[in-house]
């Protein structure tokens, strides 16, 4: 007789007895529950054990002992050979065996240690990580401005109205289910502290433009209550590292941006609620010529894969209390959307839709220039879209008198353009501006002089800054 099932997370098959299987039995009890079969070949073929009388007693007993569960232990017959079906359901509480976790991984028993046990033992008492209290943390000791966020926000997409939220922050912070008891719950603290990272030391981004795969340019860091971070980090990204190409029709200014600001939100947004806590790796924004990637630290849930992500699919946050929250405040659908939503963004843009894959232990996304940026950068031999090998050419736009260097970095498109507002600003009033050290600035300054697109006319405090067109020798 052969068992017309495979062995797979919840089915195991042994050909006899040994009581190192106590741990097989432990690892059900510790997942989502599972059949062991003692007698049975892995092909499923019926072979029987001996002594069944015996171990008929024995088994359950060592059951009991070792983790105090009662489990279904039937003694079956086929064609004279004996054989057990030990039934075991999902534990309510972590069980151990010997004082050691163990639970199912596809068809395989693994021993459960560190982060993996916390988050086991809080998933087998039906928890999440982000609703466990912070004890010593009280409302008065959360982000003012995190709460105008929030509330600016809710108004805004009408996910609450003005009397759910003209109540006293506790009582706002109770009716988000932010309390545990008396206590602050994690998702509070990452949603609304000041600083979340005195309890957990990755909440925060960290963005850089590379000018290739190895060397960085210049980087940035992105602190403070997630609900801060998703605006501050945007901003970053669009104002300093991928500014909009400028262009006119007639005297109708037109920014194009290098991929669809409300997408690449959705994006950042997701990573933000997706991503493991426990783990010590900020989110990572990396920011190319070509392309930005988007990477956070958290496994896929076991039911769902990258292909499905763009398909109509349930949503299964790592953070469910920290994802209601941006819910409550209108940042984010709670109907596994955000996909879907990027896709129709993208489609209106022209831009080409991200690729997500699975990269070590967490979920990149890959965003490429959309259509109509490649267009216009063409257009303006901007270095690194053309098929041109210039070092330097100028960009006569309608009504604009500037003009624009093919080889510039983004970073010292952001100078020139500072220097065009404010041609008497100085080195430190730069550095200021854009967060970075004056003896960076000065570099930079220095290479956009060697360049002959930039000179510095009259004494260093009284003068002023000459954008030059490039051939100028002044």
């Amino acid at each position: 007789m052969k068992i017309k099932k495979e062995e797979k997370q919840d089915i195991e098959f042994k050909q006899s007895w040994r009581d190192e299987y106590l741990k097989w039995i432990c690892a059900f009890a510790n997942t989502n529950g599972g059949t062991l079969y003692i007698g049975v070949q892995d092909d499923g073929e019926v072979c029987g054990v001996e002594d069944a009388h015996k171990l008929s007693e024995d088994i359950p007993n060592k059951i009991l002992h070792t983790m105090g569960l009662i489990c279904g232990v039937d003694l079956l017959t086929h064609d004279d050979k004996k054989y057990f079906q030990i039934t075991v359901e999902k534990s309510l509480f972590p069980v151990s065996y010997h004082g050691k976790y163990y639970k199912r991984s596809g068809s395989t028993t693994q021993e459960v240690t560190g982060f993996e046990l916390d988050k086991m033992i809080l998933s087998v008492q039906g928890r999440t990580w982000d609703s466990v209290p912070v004890p010593h943390v009280t409302a008065a000791d959360l982000d003012e401005t995190a709460f105008k966020i929030f509330k600016m926000k809710a108004l805004q997409r009408h996910r609450l109205s003005e009397e759910d939220l003209a109540v006293s922050r506790e009582d706002l912070l109770h009716n988000l289910h932010c309390y545990e008891a008396d206590y602050l719950t994690r998702a509070a603290l990452l949603a609304f502290h000041p600083d979340p990272e005195k309890w957990f030391t990755c909440a925060y981004i960290k963005i850089a433009y590379f000018e290739n795969e190895a060397d960085i340019l210049y980087q940035d860091e992105v602190h403070g209550s997630l609900l801060e971070q998703v605006e501050k980090a945007m901003e970053i990204i669009y104002v300093k590292y991928m500014k909009a190409l400028i262009s006119y029709e007639g005297i109708t200014r037109r920014e194009t941006y290098f991929f669809p600001p409300d997408a690449f939100r959705e994006l950042l947004l997701n990573a933000l609620i997706h991503k493991d806590y426990m783990q010590p790796t900020p989110i990572q924004i990396q920011v190319f010529r070509d392309k930005i990637n988007i990477w956070n630290f958290g496994a896929m849930p076991s039911t769902l894969s990258v292909s499905d992500l763009y398909k109509l699919h349930r949503s299964i946050p790592r953070n469910p209390n920290l994802a209601s929250i941006f819910f409550r405040c209108g940042y984010v659908e709670s109907w596994g959307r955000g996909y879907s939503k990027i896709t129709r963004i993208c489609k209106e843009w022209n831009a080409k839709i991200p690729t997500p894959e699975v990269n070590t232990g967490g979920l990149a996304v890959e965003c490429l220039a959309s259509a109509p940026y490649i267009k216009l950068a063409k257009e303006l031999k901007i270095d690194g879209f053309t098929d041109v090998a210039q070092d330097v050419v100028t960009n006569v736009v309608t009504n604009v008198a500037t003009n624009v260097a093919t080889n510039l970095t983004p970073l010292e498109k952001n100078i020139l353009d500072l220097i065009k507002g404010n041609k008497t600003i100085s080195a430190s009033g730069i550095a200021t501006q854009l967060s970075m050290s004056s003896r960076q600035i000065q570099r930079i300054l220095t290479n956009l002089k060697e360049k002959h697109l930039l000179v510095h006319v009259g004494a260093t405090k009284n003068g002023y800054w000459k954008i030059l067109d490039g051939d100028s020798d002044e």
